[in-house]
């Protein structure tokens, strides 16, 4: 399930009067935005605000032909952001600092919808200008410039001397607003798609304190503005719970898969066919030259009828492909291929000489695997299916292996499996962030042979664990998906 998704979903109810039921007896939005606008006047009156501009008749929201985006409940009334603000006020231009009197809240020091205060720097300001920019308890910062913008943050336990820099925006609400209802209304996504239409820059997007102050959204009644954020806060931490239980379970069933494959490598998952081929005479047959392994500490004790080899005499890797120049191909990028335990992946259609030159080659039928970190770690390898006219090349970042020996299902299962990689990224030579395995690593890399018929037998077994394991998943997943 897409808690994401859900978390949206809960916020567009709460701002939309659905999400608790409406009260009678509240005393309407209507009158508590009358004693909003008695108390501006009286704070324009007595200096400690400005009076606003007026609107203009070609505003987009001009309320004398103003049409609702969506209908509120009668006690609700639409304002702008600027209705009930007593201040929208940008930061000060100041450096930051090691030491100074104030600390300097910056953009960068708002991660994940809060602040480490500790690590925000210091700055100096006039002693006689700042006692406008210091923070309160309750004021929301908005970022207007940047990869950030619209990102906005409630202040709390906000230090006695604090200021905030240039790239953000204050708004300090009036008493009959409360913060916590205007911090939710910020998260949703009626309020980003009005970000998102009056979000213009050169070279960045950017909103200024007048078209923030334009914004418009529905205010209920105080009363109700209480009961709303006392259930989106019981139905979201809800939500944060259910996420992070479905990460828990992720974890445990990607633990689940990994045990299943080491199982599986070792013999020990299903039980021995003593009728069976034995591995050594099939492996003699195909590959007369094949050099068997007797002993090695990472599969001990392997069933009397597998055997041991190192992956250069079982499979030919990086094979090439002959065929036409104007036949079509499959090209499959490093981002064409599925994480994790599957196979999927798709590819573009390509003249074959297009692609031929440059690239890894690959037919249908062989094992495609990452050599690169950290594709190779979270398991990009699948077996090339169904590609025009049965052949493709791709990123060079590829090792491809073709095998008359093991099945390409059960192949598959070993280059997924937690030991091969282990055996991979303990050689990963290169600079950061381009680490890779070399070929003549993995070549060596021994691998576990079993007869053919328990090779089929194996990957059938592993195929309907893994499948119970997801269909876990997806029972989860429709049950919460049920609550949207």
């Amino acid at each position: 399930m897409d808690t994401q998704k859900l978390r949206q979903r809960i916020l567009d109810l709460a701002i939309r009067g659905k999400l608790v039921p409406q009260d009678p007896n509240d005393e309407p939005a209507s009158v508590l935005l009358k004693r909003i606008r008695a108390e501006k006047e009286r704070l324009i009156a007595e200096g400690k605000i400005k009076r606003p501009k007026a609107k203009k008749s070609t505003d987009k929201y001009h309320y004398q032909n103003f049409t609702p985006p969506f209908d509120i409940p009668a006690s609700w009334q639409w304002v702008r952001i600027a209705d009930i603000s007593s201040d929208i006020l940008y930061g000060v231009s100041e450096s930051a600092k090691t030491e100074g009197s104030y600390k300097l809240l910056r953009i960068t020091d708002i991660q994940n919808s809060g602040v480490n205060w500790d690590s925000v720097p210091y700055t100096e300001y006039d002693p006689n200008k700042v006692k406008q920019f210091l923070l309160q308890n309750g004021d929301l910062l908005f970022a207007r410039t940047g990869a950030t913008v619209g990102k906005s943050y409630l202040v709390e336990d906000v230090p006695t001397n604090a200021i905030y820099a240039s790239y953000l925006i204050r708004i300090r609400t009036v008493r009959e607003v409360l913060p916590e209802y205007l911090k939710l209304f910020f998260e949703s996504g009626f309020y980003w798609t009005q970000i998102t239409l009056g979000s213009v820059g050169i070279g960045q997007p950017n909103v200024n304190g007048t078209s923030l102050g334009q914004l418009i959204l529905p205010i209920p009644p105080r009363s109700e503005q209480i009961r709303i954020l006392s259930a989106t806060s019981r139905i979201l931490n809800t939500i944060s719970d259910i996420s992070a239980s479905s990460h828990y379970l992720l974890d445990l069933i990607s633990v689940a898969k990994s045990k299943i494959l080491d199982l599986a490598m070792q013999g020990k998952l299903i039980p021995q066919d003593p009728a069976d081929e034995p591995a050594a005479d099939m492996l003699r047959r195909v590959h007369p030259k094949a050099k068997i392994i007797t002993d090695n500490p990472h599969y001990p004790q392997l069933p009397d009828n597998w055997v041991l080899a190192k992956i250069k005499d079982v499979f030919e890797i990086n094979p090439k492909n002959k065929i036409s120049d104007d036949s079509d191909a499959g090209f499959v990028p490093m981002a064409s291929i599925q994480d994790g335990y599957s196979d999927k992946f798709h590819y573009d259609v390509k003249k074959w000489g297009e692609i031929k030159a440059g690239f890894t080659h690959f037919a249908d039928g062989d094992i495609a695997v990452a050599k690169i970190s950290p594709c190779l770690e979270n398991r990009k390898s699948m077996i090339l299916r169904d590609l025009p006219n049965g052949i493709g090349a791709g990123t060079t970042e590829l090792l491809v292996f073709r095998s008359s020996i093991l099945i390409p299902e059960f192949s598959l299962l070993f280059f997924k499996s937690d030991n091969f990689i282990k055996c991979c990224t303990g050689t990963f030579n290169g600079v950061v962030g381009q680490q890779r395995v070399g070929k003549s690593i993995v070549e060596d890399i021994h691998i576990p042979i079993p007869p053919l018929n328990t090779q089929r037998t194996i990957v059938q077994r592993v195929q309907e664990w893994f499948n119970c394991l997801d269909n876990i998943l997806v029972s989860i997943s429709n049950e919460r998906d049920s609550l949207i």
